[in-house]
C-alpha cells in the first residue's frame, strides 16, 4: 500500500494516520523524495483503504501487492518523464539516444564524438571515467580529472553527460560534473551505492545486473526511490547465460514487460546486448520497436584502437546510419 500525503500535512494528522496504521496493523514507513511524502504500508490482512483516506492530509491511497512500490507502475497514472533541462527528456514521446565511448581516454577523443553527437543531434553523451574491469590490468578510466576534462568540453556544446559511478566516495567529486549517475551491472546490488544515490537530486540510471532478474532490477530501482530519489531510469543491457556466440543475451523481452510493470522510463543497451559491431544497430532498432525509450550506444571515431570495448563500438559513420534508421522506424512504429 502507497500512502501519498499532501505536502502540508499537520503534525496532528500525519500522528492521527500512524495511529490509525498501528490499529490496523500495518508496518509502516515514511519516505520522501524531492517531490513528495509517501508511507508505505505492508499490511498482512485485507484493510478497508477507505478509513485511511478519509484522514486529513492524505492526498490518495493506493493497493499496490508488488514487493517493489514505489517504482510500481499500479499506482502511476502517467510514466515518469526524467527532464535534464534545456528541452532533454527521457521518458517522453521523443526517443532517447545516448553515445559515446566505453572510456573517456584523451580531449581529442571527447571533441570528435562531442562533434558527431552534434551532427546528429543527439544531446546526451556517455563516457566512463571509472570503469569496472574484469582484468586489474586493463584500462581503468582517467578519474575524476577526465571527468572535468569531458565535462568542459561537453558542457561548452550544450551536451548532457551520463557516466558510471561505482562507489559511494565517488559521488560527492562527481556531482558536480555529471547529469545522469549511471550504476553498471556490477553494482545493481550494491545497496549502499544506491542508498547513497537516493539522497541525491540527479537521475540515476541502473543497469540489469549480470545474471539479474527483472522483479531484481526493479527492486534495486525501489531502493534509490524509497531512500528519496525518483529520477530513476531503467536499463535492459543482456543478462549473461549459457551461450557463448555473443557477448551477453539480449533480453527484448525485458523491454515490454519492464513497460508493463514499472512507471520508469526504460533504455536499451544493444552495444552490451550482443557486443558484436555489425549487429549492434540491429538490437538498437528492434529495441524501439520493443517500446524503449532510448537507447545507450558505445561510438568512437576509431573503434580499432579504443581503450576497452572497441568490438561492439560503432563508427560515426555506422553511428550516422543508426540515427537515420531510428528517424525512419520512429515515423513507422
Amino acid at each position: 500500500m502507497i500512502i501519498q500525503l499532501e505536502q502540508n500535512i499537520t503534525a496532528s494528522n500525519k500522528e492521527k494516520l500512524n495511529k490509525k496504521l498501528e490499529e490496523l496493523n500495518v508496518k509502516a514507513s515514511d519516505i520522501v523524495t524531492q517531490h513528495h511524502h509517501y508511507v508505505i504500508g505492508i499490511v498482512s490482512n485485507e484493510i478497508d483503504v477507505r478509513v485511511i483516506g478519509e484522514i486529513e492530509g492524505v492526498k490518495d491511497v493506493f493497493r499496490v501487492n508488488d514487493s517493489y512500490k514505489l517504482v510500481s507502475s499500479k499506482w502511476k497514472v502517467d510514466n515518469t518523464i526524467i527532464n535534464l533541462g534545456d528541452g532533454v527528456t527521457i521518458g517522453g514521446k521523443d526517443f532517447a539516444i545516448m553515445a559515446g565511448p566505453c572510456s573517456i581516454e584523451n580531449e581529442e577523443q571527447v571533441e570528435s564524438i562531442v562533434k558527431s553527437l552534434i551532427k546528429n543531434n543527439v544531446k546526451i553523451m556517455r563516457g566512463g571515467v571509472h570503469k569496472p574491469r574484469s582484468s586489474p590490468y586493463a584500462f581503468r578510466g582517467l578519474g575524476i580529472d577526465g571527468l572535468k576534462m569531458f565535462y568542459k568540453t561537453c558542457n561548452e556544446n550544450g551536451i548532457k553527460i551520463i557516466t558510471e559511478v561505482m562507489q559511494v566516495s565517488q559521488i560527492d567529486e562527481m556531482i558536480d560534473f555529471i547529469d545522469i549517475f549511471q550504476v553498471g551491472a556490477r553494482n545493481t546490488q550494491n545497496f549502499n551505492l544506491l542508498d547513497a544515490l537516493g539522497k541525491v537530486d540527479k537521475p540515476v540510471m541502473i543497469k540489469r545486473g549480470i545474471s539479474g532478474t527483472i522483479d531484481e532490477l526493479l527492486q534495486s530501482a525501489e531502493y534509490v526511490f524509497a531512500a528519496g530519489n525518483e529520477k530513476i531510469i531503467l536499463c535492459e543491457r543482456g543478462i549473461r547465460t549459457f551461450e557463448n556466440a555473443y557477448r551477453n543475451t539480449f533480453d527484448i523481452n525485458a523491454i515490454p514487460i519492464l513497460k508493463e510493470k514499472s512507471h520508469l522510463p526504460v533504455i536499451a543497451d544493444p552495444s552490451h546486448g550482443i557486443g558484436i559491431r555489425k549487429h549492434v544497430s540491429k538490437i538498437a532498432l528492434a529495441s524501439m520497436v520493443a517500446g524503449a525509450d532510448g537507447v545507450i550506444v558505445e561510438i568512437h571515431h576509431e573503434p580499432e584502437k579504443a581503450f576497452s570495448d572497441g568490438a561492439q563500438t560503432l563508427s560515426f559513420d555506422e553511428f550516422d546510419t543508426l540515427v537515420e534508421q531510428f528517424k525512419i522506424l520512429e515515423q513507422a512504429v
